[in-house]
């Protein structure tokens, strides 16, 4: 059976659904992975422009991703939840109890999170150039860093079992 990883954000339409279509994209085989990906603060949204372009270059096309919530019930058939932030992580454990590793500690041992927009750029509206790029970069900087996390998963698996009380 394929390890089922899921990956957390805020709203399911940037970092998570990234490294969602990055890791199915990247895999050997498509069974090897099952792989998820859900907001703390998921609403109904379309996915922006930006990022539907970026992505679409890379080979895949998320148009018809649906943002979705993270719920007990996403958890629970997650083998290892993957936070994109620390507020992610925080959320996590203080509503669910669990331990959960940032994308970049995965992929490079590194304690960092990956910025959303107003986290990096607090007036990002100034400057919609500079918002532009920083957003490709995020999703250039998760999608290259893929092979690194495939290659250190088995490191993760086993440490967090949602499924036990």
């Amino acid at each position: 059976m394929a390890q089922s990883i899921l990956f957390v954000c805020t709203g399911n339409v940037f970092r998570s659904m990234t490294a969602e279509y990055a890791l199915r994209a990247q895999q050997k085989e498509p069974s090897t992975y099952r792989v998820e990906s859900a907001g703390i603060d998921a609403k109904s949204q379309k996915i922006h422009p930006v990022i539907l372009n970026r992505l679409r270059l890379k080979g895949v096309d998320p148009a018809s991703h649906v943002p979705r919530i993270l719920t007990k019930e996403l958890i629970q058939r997650s083998d290892l939840i993957i936070a994109m932030g620390l507020g992610h992580r925080e959320f996590m454990e203080s509503k669910f109890g669990l331990k959960t590793p940032l994308f970049n500690e995965v992929a490079f041992g590194k304690n960092s999170p990956i910025l959303d927009l107003h986290e990096a750029l607090p007036n990002w509206e100034r400057d919609i150039v500079e918002a532009r790029e920083y957003v490709e970069s995020v999703i250039d900087q998760i999608w290259d860093s893929i092979p690194a996390l495939m290659a250190r998963l088995s490191q993760f698996s086993g440490q967090q079992d949602p499924r036990k009380p």
